[in-house]
């Protein structure tokens, strides 16, 4: 069951980077992306200059202001967490009253993609495991090999001593 009750929100999307034009072609990315979503209308948009951040000499700043209508309530949690707002603020209507079924179907939404996002942490930390076993591994044998390198070449350098033979004489 789904709530039939059209929901209009601001959002703020937030980008940093370098350069400037990347951020401004970065968010009109996002908002084509966003007006491509089902049950989504974009309203406005406004898109902000960057600005360079402070204590910063290179990273850009900007943000784009973008009000939205959708038709439903769970499509903003699904925007939420796909375009990860900086802000949202919901205009209208006033009060939303949802059904159980409905805001079950707000909750599973949140656990799935919660779900998605550990299994993504999880491979990651996997990932990240075998490859510095690997690295370990590789700059063992590398330390060896320097070793091994290094003791050949003192080996060379060194003047190999002459063994003394005493003749006795009689």
């Amino acid at each position: 069951m789904s709530l039939n009750k059209e929901v209009s929100a601001i959002m703020i999307i937030e980008v940093i980077g370098k350069p400037p034009e990347h951020l401004i072609e970065t968010l009109e990315s996002i908002i084509k992306q966003i007006s491509e979503e089902t049950g989504v209308s974009i309203i406005d948009k406004k898109i902000n200059e960057p600005v360079l951040l402070k204590e910063q000499t290179e990273f850009y700043s900007s943000f784009a202001e973008i009000e939205i209508k959708v038709k439903e309530i769970l499509y903003i949690a699904r925007l939420i967490f796909k375009y990860m707002p900086a802000h949202i603020e919901i205009i209208e209507p006033e009060s939303v009253l949802l059904t159980n079924s409905e805001m079950n179907e707000i909750f599973n939404e949140t656990v799935r993609r919660l779900h998605e996002y550990d299994e993504i942490a999880r491979i990651l930390e996997v990932e990240k495991n075998i490859l510095g076993k690997r690295i370990k591994e590789l700059t063992q044998k590398e330390n060896k090999e320097i070793g091994e390198e290094k003791q050949i070449s003192e080996n060379k350098e060194k003047p190999k001593k002459k063994k003394s033979v005493k003749k006795e004489v009689e």
